[in-house]
This record gives structure tokens, sequence and C-alpha cells, in this order.
């Protein structure tokens, strides 16, 4: 099941909550019961995927719920910007998450790791937005481009995208602070300034 914000299933080709229901084994959180209770509606469970069913009953999923980017009141996919920015032959990795802004609540910043050998920089970061043209809706592309040596990943793989997006967040509000200050480790390139 598909469900929006107001609890109401969602039709064919709109993006929601995906819920899910099981008859193997009744899904919690352990030792969280209220998180659990938050996730459930009619008999369905959800982890904090959205996505969306076609008109076949097929499930496409868009993102996890807690990464959605809210800017201007538009819903945006980190996972459909990231797909388009890694088609970049220059770029290795990127993630993409929301930071703060004052006029839109939400801006689009990508982290990228580039290809060995390749330098980072405004240049670079000209050509991964040139290369969006056409291919991805201008609100979706990223405000500042950061570049970083590696990724941070847990020893499965698994991006630590929160590593990534906590210095521009305190106490959930929409304080924006500067990256953080490691020479030579993460640079930062403003595309709407270059």
């Amino acid at each position: 099941m598909i469900a929006g914000e107001d609890g109401e299933k969602c039709p064919p080709g709109v993006p929601g909550t995906v819920y899910l229901r099981s008859d193997l084994t009744d899904f919690v959180y352990k030792g969280d019961p209220a998180k659990t209770a938050a996730g459930r509606r009619d008999g369905f469970f959800t982890v904090g995927d959205v996505g969306y069913l076609d008109g076949d009953g097929y499930l496409f999923l868009c993102d996890r719920k807690a990464d959605v980017i809210i800017s201007g009141g538009a819903n945006l996919y980190p996972a459909e910007i990231e797909g388009e920015i890694i088609m970049h032959p220059q770029v290795a990795d990127v993630a993409v998450f929301g930071i703060p802004d004052d006029d839109w609540g939400e801006s689009v910043i990508a982290v990228v790791q580039p290809e060995d050998g390749v330098p980072p920089g405004p240049e670079l970061a000209a050509t991964i937005l040139a290369s969006l043209e056409g291919r991805l809706a201008r609100m979706k592309w990223p405000k500042r481009i950061e570049f970083i040596a590696e990724m941070p990943r847990d020893p499965n793989g698994k991006l630590l995208k929160r590593r990534l997006r906590d210095p521009y967040w305190r106490d959930g509000n929409t304080a924006i602070y500067p990256p953080p200050q490691n020479p030579g480790s993460r640079a930062a390139c403003h595309p709407e300034r270059s």
C-alpha cells in the first residue's frame, strides 16, 4: 500500500510512504515500541521507504522518507539526483542531501568523490551541472557541490550520509553551518556563483 501524508492511498504513479504486510512475521523496532506503533497503518507497516505503484501494481522505490529534500514545497528525491550525477565519467561516487535554506526550506547539495586523478573544483562542478541539462529538472540541480577524497562508508559499504549531512544542521533547526575545516579533505563549489 502506498499512502500520502494524509493517510489516504495514493493513486498509481503518485509517490508516498510504502507500507507492507507480511504473514510470516510481525515487524517491530527492537526496544522502540513508539517507533513501531508510528510505522503501522491498517494492518500494514513501513520502514520509511518512499515509492509508487504503476498501473499494473509494480512497486518503484524513490528513496528513503528520511532523505527526501523538501525545497519550496516540492519533494525532491536524492536517489534520482544521485543517479544522474553518477553517470558523469569523472564522478566515482556521490551523495545528495538537503541543507537548510532560509528561502526554500532546504536546498540541494551534492558531495562528489571524483575519479582518481580528476582534480576537484569549479571546473568539475560546472561540467557536472552541464551534464544534467535535459536529463534533470533544474529545480533538482545541486545549488552547491562539494568534493571529498573518499565517501564515508561502513564496513559493509553502506554510505554514512549522516556524517556528511550533520555539519549543516543543529538540533533540527534551519541554521546552516560551514563545512568542516579539514584542509585537503573537502572543497566546496557554489555553482550559482560560478
